[in-house]
């Protein structure tokens, strides 16, 4: 089985901050949770590295549009490097082999008569890069994201006929027993895609004259491939497209789509009418998450309360980091967050639960069994009682992105232990009865160790370091990935009598 799962590519006038951290994450987390379970899994990120933007930065900078895009592009790969992101592959869109890819899907729509050559005048917004009709703006006549107006301008350019597409799109976005069904997620937004979609479809700009940094139309070189339409294209470059036909027919279509929700509607029409024009399959989800909010206060460089993934990693260390930034606020709608929230998460979820069950187990087990799983009879319940806990919900929520209900579901099962090591009293039984005492310490890593493999995705570092601290047996990796393919606990548990434990010092110290 195959999943292909892609972030955005992310623009390179900015630095990398919390919103492009926490589409990475999320995409990440899903991509380690597919392989676990067997799948093979392609994830790409990247960078989108073209247009007027891009040349004006770099000329106030003084430098040329390439040397801006390497020094940005790299400082991606820094941050995601930091964060611990597992991609497959890293896309630039200033990459030759784009350029192929550009080129041919750009040849093949102007071959089969979906591209044609028009003068027009529209509104400008150099912001986003596009073109947008009157009724696209705000009250104010103000593009909504960026809260300009755009200016009027004039150019001859060619035009893809994405009107011609209209029938096609609604059937596929609204139809689950279509072959090439496409899931948009949340279903607000697929309403909205919906709505907006019924009102009719205008043919768009598909090239920008006068444009020097950009991908150069094969059939006419003083015009270049509008960015938009250059960025989406790199889904298919990263997978081998047009030269490894192996590789592109392996992996494509993209079973998952994930980006924030200003690009959903390029995602969930343009890219599937593009992909139409050319014959090509359409993927299978998109999926798109909301907007932030810091203090209630829009993210700003200008405000200065943009978070950066070094700040956050500096706060609280990466995997928390990673744990935090996806289950603070859901998957999909708008979204408020602050330090003070981000701090509670952590000492709640983290320090108190978490952590203090790993502490209160290992110290038992240090002070009465010389730091070795106890010698008694495997007792199971309590691990099978956190399974229960568990279940399917979880592999159901990670499945649709939902992590912070499937975090949720792991607290549940952390407290279900903790809550047993109340009612157990071991410290009383230390004095009354040790071989209650051995068994009861001997469940605890068993009930962690199954705890700890639904954790890895999250935070692969720190489920490696407590596996080994708890005294499991084998790779995590290779045993979580046996566990979720036939859901048994071995007979003698994860943590085998008299394996070594260790040492955990204190995992998530707590933060004031």
């Amino acid at each position: 089985m195959k999943c292909y799962i892609t972030t955005p590519i992310y623009y390179v006038n900015d630095i990398p901050h919390i919103g492009h951290s926490y589409t990475t994450i999320a995409s990440d987390i899903l991509a380690r949770w597919k392989r676990l379970n067997n799948f093979n899994v392609f994830f790409l990120t990247g960078t989108d590295e073209h247009g007027i933007k891009i040349a004006i930065a770099a000329k106030e900078k003084g430098k040329t549009p390439q040397e801006l895009c390497d020094e940005m592009s790299a400082k991606f790969k820094e941050a995601w490097k930091l964060l611990n992101i597992s991609y497959t592959d890293f896309i630039r869109t200033t990459e030759q082999r784009h350029f192929i890819a550009v080129e041919k899907i750009v040849q093949d729509l102007l071959d089969k008569g979906f591209i044609f050559k028009k003068k027009y005048e529209g509104l400008y917004c150099v912001g986003c890069e596009r073109f947008f009709t009157q009724k696209d703006l705000d009250e104010n006549g103000c593009c909504s994201f960026h809260k300009t107006k755009p200016a009027l301008q004039s150019e001859e350019n060619y035009f893809f006929k994405l009107s011609s597409f209209q029938d096609a799109l609604l059937e596929r976005l609204t139809n689950p027993n279509h072959k090439e069904y496409i899931e948009i997620q949340p279903e607000e937004r697929k309403n909205e895609i919906i709505g907006k979609l019924k009102l009719g479809l205008e043919d768009i700009s598909f090239s920008r004259s006068a444009i020097e940094w950009g991908i150069p139309l094969p059939f006419d070189k003083k015009q270049t491939v509008y960015v938009w339409v250059d960025a989406l294209i790199n889904y298919i470059t990263a997978i081998g497209y047009p030269k490894n036909e192996v590789t592109f027919q392996k992996y494509w279509p993209a079973d998952v789509h994930l980006m924030a929700k200003d690009i959903l509607w390029f995602h969930s029409v343009i890219w599937p009418a593009i992909l139409m024009g050319t014959g090509l399959p359409l993927p299978k989800k998109v999926y798109s998450h909301g907007f932030f909010t810091l203090d209630g206060n829009k993210m700003s460089k200008s405000l200065g309360n943009v978070i950066s993934p070094q700040e956050l990693v500096d706060k609280y260390g990466v995997d928390a980091a990673r744990y935090l930034v996806v289950t603070l606020i859901p998957f999909g709608p708008d979204g408020d967050i602050s330090w003070q929230e981000l701090t509670l998460k952590y000492n709640t979820d983290l320090a108190n639960n978490l952590g203090n069950l790993i502490s209160r187990t290992i110290k038992m087990a240090e002070k009465h069994f010389n730091l070795q799983v106890p010698e008694t009879k495997p007792d199971l319940e309590l691990a099978k009682k956190v399974t229960t806990t568990i279940k399917e919900s979880f592999a159901l929520n990670m499945d649709n992105i939902q992590l912070h209900k499937a975090a949720e579901i792991l607290q549940n099962a952390i407290t279900l232990v903790n809550r047993q090591i109340e009612i157990d009293t071991p410290w009383t039984l230390a004095k009354t009865d040790m071989n209650k005492l051995a068994s009861c310490i001997y469940s605890y890593l068993q009930a962690i160790s199954i705890i700890i493999m639904h954790l890895l995705s999250f935070m692969p570092s720190i489920s490696e370091k407590i596996w080994q601290i708890i005294g499991a047996s084998g790779n995590i990796n290779e045993t979580a990935k046996k566990y979720f393919i036939d859901a048994i606990i071995p007979e003698n548990g994860f943590s085998v009598v008299n394996s070594q434990l260790q040492t955990p010092g204190i995992l998530f110290p707590r933060i004031v």
